[in-house]
């Protein structure tokens, strides 16, 4: 809501400002983006605008006074966004950004292939395996 209270802006344009905000290592997905602006819209704390074709969003009275009364939930958050690029650190307690890459890399992955539909015992034992292996692989560093 605060970076909706800096300016009118739209949904995809948020995904990449809280990208750049925590240096990459947090990408929210539209299933998490699109509901909280429908949610925050219903709370009257921003409304929708039409700005040059697209729906974007601005905040209300409501919303900028709910934001001055809680300044401490977003300080919180944009100082934890400020912690993300050091040192070649992402931004899940400091963890170093090619493991962050892979456990990315990894999740991924397994979204697309659980998306693309059923599969048989085989298939769930194999992935399973491989999950097992790699955490046993991690521990014994």
């Amino acid at each position: 809501m605060s970076l909706v209270a800096e300016k009118p802006t739209y949904g995809y344009e948020l995904i990449k400002t809280i990208e750049e905000k925590f240096g990459g290592s947090y990408t929210p997905s539209p299933g998490v983006i699109y509901p909280t602006l429908t949610w925050l819209e219903e709370a009257g704390y921003i409304r929708p605008t039409d700005e040059n074709g697209r729906k974007s969003y601005c905040i209300t009275d409501e919303g900028a006074e709910f934001l001055a009364a809680n300044p401490g939930v977003t300080e919180s958050i944009l100082a934890r966004a400020a912690m993300t690029d050091q040192e070649g650190r992402g931004g899940r307690r400091n963890v170093p950004m090619p493991v962050m890459r892979a456990m990315e890399n990894l999740k991924t992955a397994l979204r697309l292939r659980l998306r693309n539909g059923s599969f048989d015992g085989d298939v769930e034992a194999k992935i399973a395996a491989i999950l097992d292996n790699a955490a046993s692989g991690i521990e014994q560093i």
